[in-house]
């Protein structure tokens, strides 16, 4: 079973959609219980990083999401879900995330013809080939909407970059641990096919 753990911030059903169109169940959870026992974890997320950390802290969903990268099952974080892996976000503030993957999440500081949110379709550069990118050519196009982005210590867990005023860190991976910067369940074809790859990991 495929849990997607719902902490009321998120585009909960496009990702369950994405899953149920390449053949696999999944189910939107907030119950602790129910994400443990799950074969595989999803953590989406759109929003403020400060209340969506405050939000799996409440839930005491911040101790499922440890013990399920700890436990060795396949882990997928998405936009704001890979953000809360990190140490800590700058958003508003300084907030501390769940500290799992080194390092910190900065706003771009890019000159005046870039916008903020990078918003729409953009490339990904692969620099180590995670197994969720199978079947993905170089320089394929995926769907972004994002103001801050994710700087690890260990450039080690960056899977792909893109660039969008300079290189930054759009998916990272290290052992069972995915996590993408980008949409995949709005990147058409491409992304169900990173979504199909993750529900069929070993």
């Amino acid at each position: 079973m495929i849990a997607i753990i719902d902490y009321g911030m998120g585009n909960l059903r496009s990702v369950q959609k994405g899953f149920e169109k390449v053949g696999h169940q999944a189910v939107v959870t907030s119950d602790p219980a129910q994400v443990a026992a799950a074969d595989r974890v999803v953590l989406p997320g759109v929003g403020a990083f400060e209340d969506a950390i405050a939000e799996l802290r409440r839930l005491g969903l911040d101790r499922v999401v440890r013990e399920t990268v700890d436990s060795g099952k396949p882990f997928l974080g998405i936009c704001l879900g890979l953000q809360l892996l990190f140490d800590v976000s700058y958003e508003n503030g300084r907030h501390a995330g769940l500290g799992i993957i080194p390092g910190e999440v900065v706003r771009f500081e890019l000159p005046q013809e870039y916008t903020v949110p990078h918003m729409g379709w953009n490339q990904l550069a692969i620099r180590r080939p995670a197994p969720i990118l199978a079947g993905l050519n170089e320089g394929v196009y995926v769907y972004f909407v994002h103001s801050y982005y994710v700087v690890p210590k260990d450039a080690d867990v960056i899977a792909t970059e893109t660039d969008y005023g300079g290189p930054f860190c759009s998916m990272i991976w290290r052992d069972n641990v995915f996590a993408t910067q980008f949409h995949p369940e709005k990147s058409q074809s491409d992304g169900l096919r990173i979504l199909k790859n993750f529900a069929e990991l070993p």
